[in-house]
């Protein structure tokens, strides 16, 4: 090995006198960053959209009147479910309804009620038309869509007891409409 012809270098050959030199003068940092802190913060936070935290009630559709015709026997709602459909924060019942026929299948309207603030429950959309002969199998109103099978006849041939045709359907609120997508058309059963 080589010896180096410089003196020995004061950080070859540590004391702790050294140490303590060194911790005082990081402590004298630590405390001067301490003092030399901006002043504080004065952030005023805005104030939140303003939501009802009231839960709103759906329309009830035992008190709409429906436009079927079904020469005094009264009408049946089969099924319902709420949802908000628009996004407007309220939420909106779906109704499937059917004339009270006593037996049989008679056909089935799905319907959209809203309600305002203070006023009775009104019909804003019809879905299916009991005039289409359709009934009404599968129903759901999930995350803003209403869905549905339909199940109707090929023909007058066909019993009414039996459907032999099945149409998966939803629809979702688009712009100022219910816009309809459909999935398997006219499928037999």
């Amino acid at each position: 090995m080589q010896t180096s012809a410089l003196p020995d270098l004061a950080h070859t050959a540590t004391k702790p006198v050294h140490w303590l030199a060194t911790a005082a003068a990081m402590a004298g940092v630590v405390a001067l960053a301490g003092l030399l802190q901006p002043r504080t913060a004065t952030a005023t936070a805005t104030a939140p959209e303003k939501r009802t935290t009231t839960p709103v009630a759906a329309p009830d559709p035992a008190t709409v009147d429906f436009p079927l015709e079904c020469g005094g026997a009264g009408t049946t709602v089969a099924k319902q479910a709420p949802g908000d459909l628009d996004g407007d924060g309220r939420p909106e019942t779906v109704a499937v309804v059917h004339c009270d026929a006593g037996s049989g299948t008679p056909p089935s309207g799905i319907y959209v009620l809203t309600q305002r603030s203070g006023a009775a429950p009104r019909l804003v959309a019809t879905l299916v038309d009991p005039a289409d002969r359709k009934t009404v199998g599968e129903f759901a109103v999930r995350e803003g869509r209403v869905s549905a099978t339909l199940l109707g006849y090929s023909s007058l041939e066909v019993p009414r007891c039996c459907p032999d045709q099945e149409e998966q359907v939803s629809w979702r609120w688009k712009g100022n409409a219910f816009v309809r997508t459909s999935g398997d058309l006219a499928r037999s059963v």
